[in-house]
């Protein structure tokens, strides 16, 4: 059984393993869904194909009937920062799409999102998601036993300020990253911001899913009718990137990344034994 700190799970080395077997459906699925997406394509296509690709893993989607949610995955276009509901809504060039996926493999979660553009998208859009993208590994990077939740945002935030232009990026804070594990949603959040005060200490054996969600424009949010669409208020792009992690004495392992993280980590300079698992 997993032990609970202060209300946190805490998983053995080998249940953390059975989670990276979660993550690596969730990993296939999205590269499947990364070459699927392109100009004429329906967002729910997308949600069949990654549907078909979950339980072909022998696997479950974590999002279908979550709290009502009606879909396998959420695909969010352009405005829509995340939850967007897969339709019969057809991409085309220029868009720019955030697919969020999640499957349950043996009771154990993998959660993970990536942006993708649609054909030639603008260059500041390529650029949002570069910063989005590079901000989670840095967040990434910054999971080490003995530190702290907080060093995580504090990271996704210092990454993305420190870009050309960072400043005006809109950095969302309703929506944040989370513990994972026998349930999807566990405790501690984890915001992707600096944050004040203390925060849980980070001891082997945790599983996070860090997700900045990062706003060309302010980072005010609301949601639309169908109360899951959050969209950015000003109608500027967001870019939404995420990836499970487990918090191991050898170092952060991604587990929803194919390579368990070893190649950014490398180009960050952060050495991590545990990213190079099989």
């Amino acid at each position: 059984m997993f032990r609970r700190r202060d209300r946190i799970e805490i998983k053995t080395p080998e249940q953390i393993a059975l989670m990276r077997e979660a993550g690596l459906v969730v990993a296939r699925t999205l590269e499947l869904l990364r070459t699927a997406v392109a100009p004429g394509v329906t967002t729910r296509a997308l949600d069949a194909l990654a549907e078909e690709s979950i339980r072909s893993h022998g696997a479950t989607p974590s999002f279908l009937g979550y709290h009502g949610f009606p879909a396998s995955i959420c695909t969010s276009v352009n405005d829509e920062v995340v939850h967007g509901i897969p339709s019969d809504r057809v991409l085309v060039v220029g868009d720019q799409i955030s697919i969020d996926c999640g499957a349950i493999l043996a009771g154990w979660h993998g959660d993970a999102a990536v942006t993708v553009g649609v054909g030639e998208i603008d260059p500041a859009a390529a650029e949002l998601s570069r910063v989005a993208e590079d901000a989670l590994w840095r967040g990434l990077a910054a999971v080490r036993v003995g530190g702290r939740v907080g060093d995580i945002g504090a990271a996704v935030e210092s990454s993305v300020r420190s870009e050309p232009g960072g400043a005006a990026y809109g950095i969302v804070e309703e929506y944040v990253g989370h513990g994972i594990g026998t349930s999807m949603h566990m405790d501690p959040n984890v915001p992707n911001y600096a944050l004040s005060g203390r925060s849980p200490t980070l001891v082997a054996g945790m599983a996070l899913a860090v997700e900045p969600m990062v706003c060309a424009g302010g980072r005010t949010v609301h949601t639309l009718e169908d109360d899951w669409t959050v969209v950015t208020s000003d109608g500027m792009h967001a870019c939404h990137w995420e990836h499970t992690v487990a918090v191991t004495d050898e170092g952060p392992w991604v587990l929803t990344a194919l390579d368990g993280g070893a190649e950014r980590f490398a180009a960050l300079g952060v050495w991590s034994p545990a990213a190079s698992r099989a």
